[in-house]
């Protein structure tokens, strides 16, 4: 069966073909754009005219749009949302495709929606909140770089220069909050922080600017980074200039808000002197030829008009792409907005661009090379990249003294930093010389701690019981001082600038704080740091920051003393200061017995070395048996009465005192450590206030009512003397070493059982980020490598623990001195007594002696000499005369008696008996 066509269907479908095929291929003549943005401002007004000179110069080139016109359609949005909505609705009624700003953030916001609702794209060369590039925003493009990757170049720029605190001040609007939002998580990948928030309104007068500016200047940070839209008359920096802020301690960067103003505007000799020392960013347009043609023939551009028109030629690209896909350009209206006819707003006239998705596609596939630089679109529909110029205010202009490029920098410009990287291999980052507020080229140091206004509260726990550590003196004085201070001071000298501070005592008087309330303290910033003896445990570097250690501690096990060392055991029952004077005893007592008996006893004469070992041998014999030599002397006898009695008692008491140390010693004790203790079910004595409860409960398991918390050193000793069994007694204090040695050296019949444990340090605690931490710990390494440490440590702690004290006490039950006094004094008083008639008499006789001699027949020279040398001879007759036999001298008085009986008118020489020499 053959297929039949009749003329008039053929004529009809010729027809059709030559209407229809010819009209589906048409190109449009006219292709409307939109523009909404803030014509009187910074940035609208150079943006204006780029582009219309960007529309000009597509429609001059047949390369694009080939016959196609591209028509601009401008709406004012005022800098409001409202009359920017509006302006929106407007360039729709009359067939745009796409729609080119907002300049505001806030404005985008709003634009973005209807732009959502509507299919169109929106191209944005401004509006810099990084929130725009959401998913919740599908058709919103960005031909400048949004303020996330501007705020990566700014935290660059401080960790380069090693800040970790900054305080942002910024507009209180999407583009202000959203921006430092985005800084402050920048800076948190470099480990700093935003530390103080200053939101100012976008209409804030200099009253309002003035007080939020004054309240961060008690703050520490004095980095400012500033983040604002484009401000002609530059506010900020005339209220820093009265409160003296542009000064050599300030850092003062700024987003590239300044550089757009600056570029935009004449500036002046005062204007440079205000802003002199202000660092800021300005993005980096690269030399080309399209810029020096543009530029030439307008004048005042920043780098967003560049952007605009740029952004006019991307939309180019991207409608010829859709063109040459035989695309129409059609308009329908949308059925909802058709239904509100008879509002007043009117929203059925307006159409909407049937192919605004495919051209959102074409328009992120762009990629050309255009004034600003690259053109091309990545994640987030964002233009990719940009560089930036670090420029620099003096009084001479606006400088650039470096370059920021995929995160490092340089003094040389990007593309030919490229060059140079291939060529070599080490690349350096830096910067060029830059002036800092206050003229000065040397680094901020872009904090203070405190200044004499507003010094640093420092607290410090007001210790009762081991006072050497720290404590404040209970005079008007109000004096904080001890071992820990006096460390804390002079790692203070260290530190590379001043420190204002001021101590603060926590403490009622009668009992030593509690050191967690301490920290919590510091955390909470009532204080600013603590210093003492402070144990860094984990429970409280969560909330605090620490210094370096400057003591290692641990914790240690002390329970009454039950030495198994019996070495020197013997001489346990007296105290070192009785075994001295009994040694002295032993001498003074072989002198004074030598000096009775030498004129009358043989065995305590002869040559020299036999008298000295006849004297001590005599003595030391009289503690075992009778002595070799016998006395002969009344007064020598009366002294080994009284000293033989001494003795006696001395010997008695030395081998009682023993047997109880002995006795004592074979009673080992349970307590080995702290797993014994922890084993058993006694009593366990703690420093009230410290972490050791805390350990002891929670981190060893133990119960809470064995624990006995203990005041004092005074309560250490009574509680161990206790005992387990006693009410308050204790059968050990687990406490840490510091302060057991200090009570070891005070008190004695206690030891050490076990290792210590739980190794830990002292520091001192600040709050959380001081840049003060890092350095008081650099402070304590230095100090640690000189003797300062062991100086102070000695000043303080070594009182009692490094230097014999006069009343040290190493047992107990030891004998002292004082045990004795009484038949010491007595000996001692009888000694004396029996030496001073013993030279009453031998002087008795030398006056006697002398006598005699000058009544001799022979007259001796020396009574002509000088008084000095009579003297000197009077005293070596006197000894040689006491060093004679007492049966000579006696002879010789009789002999001289005799001889004056028989014959008084005679006088008769007395020779000396050779014999007794």
């Amino acid at each position: 069966m053959g297929l039949c066509i009749g003329p008039s269907v053929a004529i009809t479908a010729l027809i059709v073909a030559i209407l229809v095929v010819p009209m589906s291929c048409q190109r449009r003549k006219v292709v409307n754009i939109g523009a909404v943005f803030t014509f009187d401002s910074v940035i609208g007004r150079a943006a204006k005219v780029a582009l219309e000179a960007a529309v000009s110069d597509v429609n001059a080139d047949k390369s694009v749009l080939k016959d196609t016109e591209l028509r601009l359609l401008m709406e004012d949005s005022s800098c409001n949302v409202f009359h920017g909505s509006f302006g929106a609705f407007e360039v729709l009624e009359k067939e745009v495709v796409a729609i080119v700003g907002p300049i505001s953030s806030s404005i985008a916001h709003t634009m973005s929606d209807i732009a959502k609702g509507l299919h169109f794209p929106l191209v944005s060369f401004a509006a810099t909140d990084p929130t725009l590039s959401a998913l919740q925003f599908p058709f919103f493009l960005r031909t400048t770089p949004d303020d996330a990757h501007q705020m990566s170049a700014l935290v660059d720029l401080i960790n380069f220069h090693g800040w970790k605190e900054v305080i942002s001040v910024y507009s209180d609007d999407e583009l202000g909050r959203n921006g430092v939002s985005a800084l402050d998580d920048e800076l948190y990948k470099k480990r700093s922080r935003i530390s103080y928030k200053v939101p100012l309104s976008v209409h804030s007068d200099e009253n309002s600017i003035t007080d939020a500016l004054n309240k961060s200047k008690s703050l520490g940070p004095r980095v400012y980074v500033l983040h604002f839209g484009p401000d002609p008359s530059l506010r900020i920096f005339s209220v820093a200039q009265k409160l003296q802020m542009m000064t050599h301690e300030y850092v003062w960067l700024a987003t590239d808000w300044l550089s757009v103003t600056l570029d935009s505007s004449l500036i002046d000799k005062d204007t440079l002197k205000r802003l002199e020392g202000v660092v800021g960013l300005r993005q980096h347009m690269p030399n080309s030829l399209k810029m020096n043609q543009f530029t030439k023939s307008n004048v005042s551009m920043n780098a967003y008009a560049f952007h605009a028109y740029d952004t006019v030629w991307m939309i180019a690209y991207g409608i010829e792409k859709v063109l040459n896909e035989g695309v129409n350009i059609t308009f329908s209206y949308s059925e909802k907005l058709v239904q509100a006819q008879g509002a007043k707003l009117h929203l059925e006239r307006i159409k909407i661009f049937d192919s605004g998705e495919l051209l959102l596609e074409k328009l992120l596939d762009v990629n050309f090379t255009g004034v600003a630089g690259q053109v091309q679109f990545g994640s987030g529909r964002n233009v990719i990249g940009c560089d930036y110029e670090i420029i620099n205010v003096d009084k001479t202009g606006v400088h650039t003294v470096g370059f920021w490029s995929n995160g490092s920098f340089s003094v040389v410009a990007p593309k030919t930093l490229q060059k140079q990287s291939k060529t070599s291999l080490v690349f350096e980052e830096r910067l060029g010389n830059i002036t800092w507020p206050g003229g000065g080229r040397e680094k901020p140091r872009g904090w203070v701690i405190a200044d004499s206004e507003n010094p640093l509260k420092i607290l410090v726990p007001r210790r009762v019981s081991f006072v050497e550590f720290v404590t404040e003196e209970k005079n008007s004085s109000h004096l904080i001082q001890g071992y820990c201070v006096d460390i804390f001071l002079e790692a203070l000298k260290l530190v590379p600038y001043s420190v204002p501070y001021k101590f603060v005592s926590l403490g009622n008087g009668h009992s030593s704080p509690n050191y967690n309330q301490l920290i919590h303290m510091v955390a909470d910033g009532e204080y600013d740091a603590a210093v003492g003896d402070i144990a860094i445990v984990p429970s409280r570097s969560k909330l605090v920051d620490f210094s370096q250690p400057y003591a290692s501690t641990g914790l240690v096990v002390v329970i009454p003393a039950n030495d198994d060392n019996a070495t020197w055991i013997f001489l346990r029952p007296f105290t070192i200061r009785l075994w001295f004077v009994v040694l002295a005893s032993f001498l003074v007592i072989a002198v004074v017995i030598w000096i009775l008996e030498h004129r009358i006893n043989e065995d305590f004469r002869g040559p020299p070395r036999r008298q000295i070992s006849t004297m001590f041998l005599f003595s030391f014999s009289t503690l075992f048996k009778r002595n070799q030599e016998d006395t002969k002397s009344n007064l020598a006898r009366l002294v080994m009465i009284v000293w033989l009695f001494l003795l006696m008692v001395l010997t008695a008491s030395y081998t009682a005192n023993l047997t109880s140390i002995l006795t004592v010693q074979q009673l080992p004790s349970a307590i080995t450590g702290i797993d014994s203790l922890r084993a058993m079910e006694l009593p366990i004595g703690y420093q009230s206030g410290t972490f050791t409860l805390e350990y002891l409960t929670y981190s060893l398991g133990m119960s809470r009512s064995r624990l006995v918390p203990l005041d004092s050193t005074e309560e250490y000793e009574s509680a161990l003397k206790l005992g387990p069994t006693s009410p308050g007694g204790v059968a050990a204090i687990v406490d840490e070493l510091p302060y057991i040695e200090l009570f070891l050296a005070e008190r004695t019949g206690f030891k050490i059982v076990g290792e210590p444990f739980m190794h830990r340090g002292w520091g001192f605690a600040f709050k959380r980020d001081s840049p003060l931490a890092v350095d008081m710990s650099t402070a304590i390494l230095k100090l640690s490598e000189t003797r300062k440490l062991q100086e102070i440590r000695k000043k303080w702690l070594c009182k009692t623990t490094c230097a014999e004290k006069s009343d040290w006490n190493p047992e107990p039950n030891q004998l002292h001195l004082k045990s004795f006094k009484g038949l010491y004094l007595v000996c001692i008083g009888i000694t004396i007594s029996a030496f001073l008639v013993f030279v009453l008499r031998m002087i008795r006789q030398f006056v006697r002696y002398r006598r005699m001699e000058r009544t001799s027949s022979t007259p001796r020279a020396s009574w002509s000499s000088s008084p000095a040398v009579r003297l000197r001879e009077l005293v070596f007759d006197f000894v040689e005369f006491i060093d004679e036999k007492e049966e000579a001298i006696k002879r010789m008085f009789r002999k001289s008696d005799d001889a004056s009986n028989n014959n008084p008118s005679h006088v008769v020489e007395v020779q000396a008996d050779s014999e007794v020499r």
